[in-house]
């Protein structure tokens, strides 16, 4: 039926291809059969003979006209337009053309009275489509919104450059990378561009994104030569798709690429200019049924993607090029000039249009001057590198030098800047004295400043993109991106003067663009954007005050977005360069060594976290001149790091010292810093088993709070949090639930699901309900806050063990013996492995696993373990802390089962009165270790001591836990008895 009523072929160049799909489904849609055929004529000589095979395709001919005639050239474009003269009027009646450019249309291509179809709605441009093509209206309506989206409509979600109107070629290329994403399907797929610099690897991603934005309804383009940038770019999508940015970067970044991974939407992810190790990218990179293209000189993202090399032009494409971009110049003197570069991209377009701005220069000479490659001649000292780059570049810079000079000066400013995206907005924003005075005056006038970025832009070829100005009535230049080897090659060429010169402006810049607040999110965007432009600008060992504030508030910003490993490179590099400078009592140092020291803890690398704290208090000790807040700084940090390594008195005397010192020099409970010194204290008393001591702590710590900041405040909701864990470990589980519930609720009202507050509020409170018997809410709970940490942080994580480590039990509680065995001796083994054997931890955990052990009747391989644990425990923490104590009474159930009744009862008597000595005797684990010793002792014939022990521990157990608890049997009959160690977090 189709055949009967008329075929149409679809003809159209590449960069029409939304376009063409888009006409070909209407067509079908309308019940005709289609053929998409895309036509090049830069690959066809410019004959009659050329559009036989074209002509001969049955039915009717419908021509996408774009302004791909614009790429052919004036003399080859007449030629076609001579063939076309000759050919078209014999096939008048089946040959019909719609217009999709805006470009004005020479007089071959209006011949053809082509029907225009941008502006239009969706159904007006179908009803014109199938008119041209002969289709009578149909008679019922077609829902638009199937099939291919109507390609005047713009992805729901974009964010790319402008398309480069001056792309030309590469038609191969961009359909074998079309090729390979089709060939993915609907399973995703990863394309990375491969080649040196200067061969348009950029452009080509660009072209690709343009000519195939149909295809998608997500596309965002990432700057990827820098981490951090990248990192931030792709967390700034969360907010289009609708996912909430919670502080931490990297769950933002998790939660973005969860959402990607499950869309159906079809989205497109660039990484543009991935320069680094792609280990460093792959965790913006989704794994779901989206394509991601990335351009790239590095081999290695071949085991990530496939790659596909971009060469230099084919000669073909470069004449076309040079003489698109140089119109003054014959085919022939084009194609020399492609010969003396070979063929490479950048160059080509560089020289072309210095051509183009010098129609007085010799072509020839040119030429000549490039293919000999001496720029030793035009004032440049050759560096070593590319010689014709250099030749040409020297004199693109001698033309700028000597007739455009504020563009001159404006280039060397600008290569004081990260080349990727130079930053033109915050130029424009600087203040007036923050400029050289000659081009301050050019961007007070926005005419002038306009068009000196333009003039720079058409003669070095850089790409300039535009955005509304404030007052909604211009285009202004909003930010220029400058090739890395053009930005390398200016630099080189500065003399030492104008670089020390030009980078002090553009430090100023900077400095006038610092928010001066890394805490507040509406400045992220900011941080990310100033931190590339720091080293190039000479900014991390610069001696100005002002500028060090601006260092040191990026690297708060990076600890405030968790990006640890980027906030350790920057503060060591400013540790080593201002220490040289300005000796160990200089305030930035000390700031810088604190973050140094703050970044190495988060990292887990807590021995040299502790050798950096440890150098800089001996530094402060020693200085005596050094400020008091300093010493205070330097105590808690070093605290921190030792509270990490397990070595809770040490740690504890430096909190309270800091505590002292900050009471005295800032003031008492009224002051936030004071309080959360003490709250650091707080944890490491609790950790030094000082569970009572802690609480009576935390609890001062939070009415504090409430009192200074609200009970909403996050500081007051995480001292709520810790009175709740303490009051747990004191086995006041009901109490400490009900404060859980609560603090929980408010934790995500306050803070978002997925902060790391409110995962360990979820903890605690998953913790709680287990204690008073829901285990299958505390099942439920646990799992999710581990999925959400594992997605978040990895299985390594510090707070992914401690979860990971818990969840273990439960597991075992519940009676998966298995799962819980397979998960204790994951966890012990990767505490063991980051912290080291002897850390209570890593003891902790292995005991953890000794008790699955026995449950699954490996009794005397599980006591042989649980004898070491007690001694390593006693030896890490001492005898009297409740987890030397709850290895304890592991061992002692371990005798009980391999029935050595008299070793478990002794050892049973001295754990219990070490138990109540230290946790009293109404604590949970006094009670039940008296409730073993009773059954042990009953055994061995003592029933009167026996039986007085188990009245009271069923007595103690009713006031504690209720008549009615599930547990209280177990405890008294020791049925599955364990003790569980539970890692504190810190």
């Amino acid at each position: 039926m189709a055949a009967e009523l008329g075929h149409v072929t679809v003809v159209f160049a590449g960069q029409s291809e939304s376009w063409a799909k888009w006409i070909d489904h209407q067509v079908r849609a309308a019940g005709r059969a289609a053929t998409l055929v895309r036509w090049n004529p830069l690959r066809r000589p410019p004959t009659p003979d050329s559009l036989t095979d074209l002509l001969s395709a049955p039915g009717r001919i419908l021509l996408v006209i774009d302004d791909w005639y614009e790429r052919l050239g004036h003399g080859r474009f007449e030629a076609w337009a001579d063939v076309l003269r000759q050919v078209l009027p014999a096939h008048r009646d089946r040959i019909a053309a719609v217009s999709i450019t805006a470009q004005p249309m020479p007089e071959a291509v209006i011949a053809l009275a082509p029907v225009e179809l941008r502006g239009l709605r969706p159904e007006v441009a179908r009803s014109r489509v199938l008119e041209c093509a002969g289709i009578p209206a149909p008679g019922t309506l077609v829902a638009l919104s199937r099939g291919p989206r109507f390609p005047d409509d713009p992805p729901e979600v974009w964010q790319a450059p402008r398309r480069n109107r001056r792309f030309i070629g590469r038609t191969e290329l961009l359909e074998k990378v079309y090729g390979a994403f089709s060939a993915a399907g609907r399973d995703g797929a990863a394309v990375a561009l491969l080649g040196p610099g200067g061969f348009g690897k950029t452009q080509l991603a660009l072209e690709y994104v343009h000519r195939f934005a149909g295809e998608y309804d997500i596309v965002w383009w990432v700057t990827a030569a820098q981490r951090i940038t990248a990192r931030q770019q792709f967390a700034e999508l969360a907010s289009q798709l609708g996912v909430p940015d919670g502080g931490d970067l990297s769950a933002t970044i998790k939660a973005v690429r969860r959402e990607l991974d499950s869309t159906a939407r079809p989205w497109l992810l660039v990484l543009d200019g991935a320069t680094g190790d792609p280990e460093r990218l792959l965790d913006i990179v989704p794994q779901g049924r989206g394509h991601v293209l990335v351009t790239t000189h590095r081999t290695e993202w071949g085991a990530h993607a496939e790659t596909i090399t971009v060469p230099a032009f084919e000669r073909r494409e470069s004449v076309a090029f040079v003489r698109r971009r140089a119109d003054r110049l014959t085919d022939d003197e084009a194609g020399r000039l492609a010969e003396a570069v070979e063929d490479m991209p950048l160059l080509l377009d560089q020289m072309a249009a210095w051509l183009d701005q010098t129609p007085t220069a010799s072509v020839g000479d040119y030429i000549r001057d490039v293919g000999e490659g001496r720029p030793d001649r035009f004032g440049v000292v050759h560096s070593g590198g590319y010689p014709r780059f250099e030749v040409a570049w020297a004199k693109l810079v001698n033309t700028l030098r000597e007739g455009f000079e504020p563009a001159w000066k404006l280039l060397n400013l600008l290569a004081c800047f990260s080349p990727d995206v130079v930053p033109v907005r915050l130029l424009q924003t600087a203040r007036h004295g923050d400029l050289p005075p000659e081009l301050a005056e050019l961007v007070a006038e926005p005419s002038n400043w306009n068009s000196a970025l333009r003039k720079l832009s058409e003669i070095t070829s850089m790409r300039i993109e535009y955005e509304q100005s404030p007052r909604l009535d211009t285009q202004t230049v909003s930010t220029l991106r400058m090739h890395r080897l053009f930005h390398r090659f200016v630099r080189s060429i500065q003399s030492p003067d104008d670089t020390a010169y030009y980078s002090a402006a553009a430090r100023r810049v900077l400095v006038s663009a610092d928010p001066r607040d890394s805490s507040s999110a509406g400045n992220w965007a900011r941080y990310a954007e100033l931190i590339p432009h720091l080293e190039p600008s000479g900014a991390l060992r610069a001696a100005d005050d002002e500028v060090r504030g601006l260092v040191l508030n990026c690297i708060e910003y990076l600890r405030m977005r968790g990006e640890y490993h980027e906030g350790w490179w920057l503060s060591r590099q400013v540790v080593e360069n201002w220490r040289a400078a300005f000796g160990n009592a200089d305030r930035s140092v000390l700031v810088a060594v604190h973050q140094l020291a703050n970044m190495l803890r988060r990292l887990g690398r807590y021995r040299e976290a502790e050798e950096v704290g440890r150098e800089n208090l001996m530094r402060l000790t020693e200085a005596g001149d050094v400020r008091p807040i300093e010493l205070i700084r330097a105590k808690d940090g070093l605290g921190g790091t030792l509270m990490a390594l397990g070595r809770y008195t040490e740690a504890r005397a430096l909190f309270e010292e800091a505590a002292a010192g900050a009471a005295a020099e800032l003031g008492g409970e009224t002051v936030p810093r004071t309080l959360t010194i003490r709250s650091n204290l707080a944890v490491a008393i609790g950790l030094q088993g000082r569970y009572t001591e802690s609480l009576a702590l935390h609890r001062r710590i939070f009415e504090a709070r409430v009192e200074l900041l609200g009970g909403k405040n996050a500081a007051t909701l995480n001292s709520a949090l810790h009175t709740a864990w303490m009051l747990r470990l004191l086995g006041q589980y009901r109490e400490a639930l009900q404060i859980q519930g609560h603090n929980s609720r408010v934790h995500s009202q306050i803070l978002d699901r997925t902060h790391s507050q409110t995962v360990r509020a979820e903890h605690n409170l998953a913790l709680c309900c287990r204690r008073v018997g829901d285990l299958q809410f505390a099942h439920a709970m646990m799992r999710g806050v581990r999925e959400k940490l594992l997605r978040r942080w990895g299985a390594l994580h510090p707070e992914t063990l401690m979860v990971s480590c818990d969840y273990a039990m439960l597991l075992r509680h519940i009676g998966l013996g298995t799962e819980a065995r397979e998960l204790a001796e994951t966890t012990a083994t990767q505490y063991a492995s980051q912290l080291g054997d002897g850390h209570p931890y890593a003891i902790g955990a292995r005991d953890n696993v000794a008790v699955v052990m026995r449950d699954m009747g490996e009794k005397r391989a599980a006591l042989e373990l649980s004898r070491h644990t007690t001694h390593q425990m006693e030896q890490a923490v001492g005898q009297d802390h409740p987890w030397a104590i709850g290895c304890a009474k592991n061992r002692i159930a371990a005798l009980a089962t391999v029935g050595d009744t008299d070793a478990a009862a002794a050892l049973g008597r001295e754990a219990a009165e070490r138990s109540a000595r230290t946790l009293g005797d109404s604590h949970i684990l006094t009670i039940s270790l008296r409730a073993g010793l009773a059954l042990d002792l009953a055994e061995l014939g003592q029933r009167e001591e026996a039986g007085a022990l188990r009245t009271e521990a069923a007595n103690r157990l009713t006031a504690l836990l209720g008549a009615d608890h599930p547990h209280a049997d177990d405890i008294l009959e020791r049925h599955s008895p364990y003790w569980d160690f539970e890692p504190q977090p810190i």
